[in-house]
């Protein structure tokens, strides 16, 4: 679980978000935005790569606007700008503009420490994000994801859902939002085993998810660990096409707060939540290949090829490419 310093203004000027696990690293970014569109709805924000924030960037976002916007600047990876880049932002510490929050997300470590050291000394706002190793450690959190929601969940079924869905945090903490929205009362290991235990259907999501984000090698492992546990080859198929379309649905659909889109699209709002995070990468052209690899591999899983297992590989693997198309030349 994210861990914060004592200044706890989601608006403090300065955020520096520290850790390897993505999902806390996404959801200390997604704090500050809601702080900043609460307090102004126009709010611009500018989510940025090290290689998107060249010498000289990070002043024209930051310069006084004659309408006096409110702006959040995110700069993901940190740890890899450039050292003049890093002169710039260490310039921009030492006097941060009104109205404008700058997010920093670094890996820890030493590499990039002198940008981390010298946020600490102006007193930027910290919030720690380390990746949870320990089977303890994401038990605790499952715990707590439950108490965020209002809802009881017994300590065997918290053990039982860690158990079944392991180290992934986004897994997890979808699961959660996906008992407490379809279960009533206390949710108990009777529960959780019907959803996730034996789950043939849960780990062809993983495959999918994997795949939907571009993470071809965890996608790839993932899959195997599907067959061999005897998986269905057409189950598998039908997550990938339900997680490229989901995609394809979200970024073409109007925007609008998770509870509307939905109802619009069909969707419950965990999953909205989600594919939002999924979409990073994602371009029409990519989708559009995508969904062609689906309908090669559920033709090849059907009997329309020689080899299931390749044509999955191979349809993983186009759509992990594709997620990644956005900024491809």
């Amino acid at each position: 679980m994210a861990r914060k310093t004592a200044n706890d203004d989601p608006l403090a000027p300065v955020t520096i978000a520290v850790g390897q696990e993505d999902l806390l690293l996404d959801r200390a970014v997604q704090e500050v935005v809601a702080a900043a569109r609460a307090a102004d709805a126009d709010t611009d924000v500018r989510d940025l790569t090290p290689d998107q924030l060249q010498p000289g960037t990070l002043a024209e976002l930051t310069s006084p606007s004659l309408f006096a916007e409110r702006k959040v600047v995110v700069v993901r990876n940190a740890q890899d700008l450039s050292a003049d880049t890093v002169k710039d932002v260490k310039a921009y510490l030492s006097a941060p503009a009104e109205e404008i929050t700058l997010v920093l997300l670094h890996a820890g470590g030493a590499k990039g420490k002198g940008l981390l050291d010298a946020a600490r000394k102006v007193g930027a706002r910290e919030v720690v994000c380390p990746k949870m190793t320990k089977p303890a450690d994401r038990l605790a959190f499952v715990r707590q994801e439950f108490r965020a929601l209002g809802r009881s969940a017994t300590p065997e079924a918290c053990q039982a859902l860690v158990d079944a869905l392991g180290s992934d945090l986004r897994e997890l903490a979808s699961a959660v939002s996906q008992l407490a929205a379809d279960v009533e009362g206390t949710i108990d290991e009777v529960v959780v085993g019907r959803y996730y235990t034996g789950r043939a259907e849960a780990s062809s999501f993983t495959v999918a998810d994997r795949a939907v984000e571009g993470r071809a090698a965890e996608a790839l492992e993932a899959l195997r660990w599907s067959l061999a546990t005897g998986v269905a080859p057409v189950m598998i198929t039908s997550a990938l096409a339900q997680g490229v379309r989901a995609i394809g649905k979200l970024s073409s659909a109007r925007g609008g707060r998770p509870a509307d889109l939905a109802r619009e699209l069909g969707m419950p709002p965990w999953k909205i939540d989600r594919v939002r995070q999924q979409m990073r990468g994602w371009t029409p052209d990519g989708v559009a290949v995508a969904l062609r690899a689906v309908a090669e591999a559920d033709a090849g899983v059907k009997g329309g090829g020689d080899d299931p297992e390749y044509a999955l590989e191979k349809a993983v693997v186009t759509i992990a490419r594709a997620a990644r198309s956005r900024g491809r030349g």
